[in-house]
């Protein structure tokens, strides 16, 4: 494994690595992780499946890329939103955010939220990489809420990703965009009320 990272580092394989685990990704959400199968992986990365375990030893190994691949997404998005000026305007460009994914929340759920859920029941284990998906949004959003002077910060973040992780759910049940729409409109309004 130390030989295909470090070749996937100085660029060599590394087009068929990240082709592998962007197909991993896609084809984890809409198929869940234990319905999926490395050739399912492979088909849709146009990777030969004989090389998926150059890159990954076990589908376990595939499945931790994928975990890392969206944290460092949850970790961009949320450096991103800090260009906005005050505590508020930040945690509604959150919202924003969670709103603009409407669509795909209605076809399979949160991306992050499914998974962290899939792979709970998967093997009953919560390692730090996996609760940090759900952990650094409600971190991030507690630092918002707590520089907004409100002493019940970390209720407050939690209370935002109960929500959207719930309205994820719902959405994706009824199969219904406008829920999410409505519920981050919501959610904006609650926002404004809160200082």
């Amino acid at each position: 494994m130390a030989n295909s990272t470090a070749k996937a580092k100085n660029g060599r394989g590394a087009g068929k690595r990240e082709r592998l685990v962007e197909g991993a990704r896609e084809v984890l959400y809409a198929q869940g992780v234990e319905r999926t199968t490395l050739a399912d992986i492979a088909e849709a990365a146009d990777v030969p499946v004989g090389n998926v375990y150059y890159y990954f030893k076990t589908k376990d190994d595939l499945v931790d890329a994928v975990v890392a691949s969206h944290l460092a997404e949850v970790r961009g998005a949320l450096q991103a939103l800090e260009q906005h000026r005050t505590p508020k305007a930040r945690l509604k460009a959150f919202v924003r955010m969670l709103i603009a994914q409407a669509d795909l929340m209605a076809s399979h759920g949160c991306p992050q939220g499914t998974l962290c859920s899939e792979l709970d029941k998967r093997d009953g284990t919560a390692d730090r990489q996996r609760s940090e998906l759900l952990g650094a949004p409600i971190d991030w959003a507690e630092q918002q809420f707590r520089a907004l002077g409100r002493r019940d910060a970390r209720d407050l973040a939690v209370a935002l990703m109960a929500s959207y992780q719930g309205i994820a759910v719902i959405s994706s049940t009824f199969g219904d965009p406008e829920l999410v729409v409505r519920e981050g409109k919501r959610l904006e309004r609650w926002i404004d009320s809160l200082g």
